[in-house]
């Protein structure tokens, strides 16, 4: 043949592009379930540290709430007691005091007064005073 055909067939050549080798997808593949499992350990991880944080918090909440509520609680329970020991003390007066009518109506009652009604009232003044006493021998001091 002539001197052409070699030049038309590596022009031929020329035109038609070359196979390049195909990469495997493998690689591919693997390096994007490595970076999807990453992401997905990685929301996993910052949803548990969220979760504590905010276990935290409402705990915190929660224990500052219950402490307030104590505090609230004890002082309605001191200003109950205090209203109840005055009430108290004034109730516990005027039974002392309605037992002292008692004993004076019953010294008073009869023709025939019984001395030991009179001497319970005689200690119970006495008492009184003696009590008295008591109080200015401590302002004294």
């Amino acid at each position: 043949m002539n001197q052409d055909t070699p030049t038309v067939y590596s022009r031929m050549e020329a035109a038609v592009p070359r196979r390049t080798a195909r990469r495997s997808p493998v690689p591919f593949l693997i390096a994007w379930l490595l970076i999807t499992a990453a992401g997905i350990a990685g929301a996993w991880f910052y949803t548990q540290h969220l979760q504590q944080q905010m276990s935290l918090q409402i705990q915190q909440q929660t224990d500052m709430q219950i402490a307030e509520l104590q505090a609230r609680y004890d002082e309605k329970l001191d200003k109950l007691e205090s209203g109840y020991q005055t009430e108290l003390a004034a109730l516990n007066s005027k039974v002392q005091s309605l037992n002292e009518l008692l004993a004076f109506t019953r010294d008073n009652a009869s023709d025939k007064t019984d001395n030991s009604n009179k001497l319970f009232t005689q200690l119970s003044e006495v008492q009184k005073q003696l009590d008295e006493l008591k109080k200015n021998l401590d302002v004294l001091k």
